[in-house]
């Protein structure tokens, strides 16, 4: 089977959706299709990083197409770097030959319209996997207005993608509603949340990480991942000036985006020297960092729900350390916190209550004191956690997601007997 991948970030880039994207590549290409990715050249958080423009990792084909160097600290610097990296991608697109199954993410937006033009011309099934939805993302952050011809014609174009596919992949049941409200079809539409990267708890990778940044005796509250408008970080920001004087906390905020330029002026504004502010870290080095927090902080805004699905939540699971949720109740992150059920581990609050999660994190402190406390609560926590964990983990979903790729060939009307996939799937 032939199976093209388009999305603007892959390997080595260590965007979410880049890791999530180059698993199914490499499990793909590992079961014997002959996979080609369609990536950018550049790094999607970092554009001034280069990648080599073509080359073979992994038995994987990699295509790598230029995009104007802009950044995303603005919204006419992002929508300048999606459409040169959109143009790039067609002329491209225009010299492939025909695939069996081109999946088609959602970054940048309209990636998933030009795959299905793709389809529609050379042949070929389309999987879209949605991993944020447009233009309401866009729309919920103030950046479009419902009524405007540019938001129009962007949910057009997505339903029009949408009804080519064979399947849409979805990540959490919000989403699957809000498509469902659209008209799409339930039966073409799979529930697959994020998978959780190969982490673990690092006692080691812990205390190295934590003296290296001056963290050692700190009482560590973590937000890892990306800075972004849909998870507004205001809350949490307040928290830690309210907790300025608790010279045993420190707030390490992990990772990159437009806003995190706002968490390093509202620190140096206040004067804040408990907020600690790195860039991504190495992609090997993600179990020691995860593991130096006492307390992860997952965020999201509360228009955003079916419409983004922060998915550093499956790796905090499998590192095992209790997490505070700041964002509405009813979202995937809530339903996670109803089944593990026990506010030790995971406590959920609204954007502005400060005085409410103030006390949690002091709370939290007064329980973890001190690094021999905390590797005994460790355990406690990540023995708690682990079933819900391997629920989410890459070795569950990962085959399921796999599954739904393969049978695509094998449906009635695919024309699956000139592909390789045919000797696969009668193997």
């Amino acid at each position: 089977m032939k199976v093209l991948l388009l999305n603007q970030c892959f390997w080595p880039d260590v965007m979410a959706t880049g890791q999530q994207l180059t698993d199914v590549a490499c499990e793909l290409a590992g079961r014997g299709h002959e996979v080609t990715v369609i990536t950018g050249r550049r790094g999607y958080d970092d554009p001034q990083l280069p990648f080599p423009r073509r080359e073979r990792w992994r038995n994987i084909e990699i295509v790598r197409v230029r995009s104007i160097a802009a950044s995303k600290t603005s919204r006419w610097r992002r929508a300048l770097n999606f459409a040169s990296f959109l143009t790039t991608c067609a002329w491209r697109l225009a010299f492939t030959r025909r695939q069996d199954v081109v999946i088609a993410l959602t970054s940048p937006p309209l990636i998933s319209w030009l795959a299905a033009l793709f389809t529609r011309i050379k042949g070929g099934q389309l999987v879209c996997w949605v991993m944020d939805l447009n233009p309401d993302e866009a729309i919920a952050a103030g950046w479009l207005r419902a009524e405007s011809a540019t938001a129009k014609l962007l949910a057009k174009l997505l339903m029009s993608s949408m009804q080519h596919a064979e399947r849409i992949v979805v990540l959490d049941r919000f989403m699957k509603e809000r498509l469902l409200l659209k008209g799409i079809s339930p039966d073409r539409i799979e529930v697959i949340s994020p998978w959780s990267q190969p982490v673990h708890f690092d006692q080691q990778g812990r205390e190295a990480f934590r003296r290296v940044h001056g963290l050692t005796d700190k009482f560590v509250i973590m937000y890892a991942g990306n800075h972004s408008p849909c998870h507004p970080l205001d809350t949490l920001l307040e928290a830690a000036a309210r907790l300025v004087r608790r010279e045993e906390m420190a707030f390490c905020f992990v990772g990159g985006g437009s806003e995190q330029r706002k968490v390093k002026e509202f620190a140096f504004a206040n004067k804040l020297k408990n907020i600690h502010c790195l860039p991504y870290q190495p992609q090997e080095d993600l179990s020691s960092v995860l593991s130096a927090a006492d307390l992860h902080v997952v965020v999201m805004g509360e228009a955003f729900v079916g419409t983004v699905h922060p998915s550093k939540i499956y790796n905090i699971l499998a590192i095992g350390t209790p997490f505070l949720y700041v964002g509405p109740k009813e979202s995937h992150l809530g339903d996670i916190i109803a089944r593990l059920n026990d506010p030790g581990r995971a406590m959920q609050s609204i954007h502005g209550r400060l005085d409410e999660i103030e006390q949690f994190i002091s709370n939290a402190a007064l329980a973890l004191n001190g690094d021999n406390r905390f590797a005994a609560n460790q355990r406690s926590v990540r023995s708690g956690q682990s079933n819900l964990a391997a629920a989410f983990s890459k070795m569950t979903l990962l085959p399921k997601f796999i599954k739904e790729v393969e049978a695509i060939v094998s449906e009635p009307g695919a024309s699956a007997s000139e592909t390789p996939a045919a000797k696969f799937q009668s193997a």
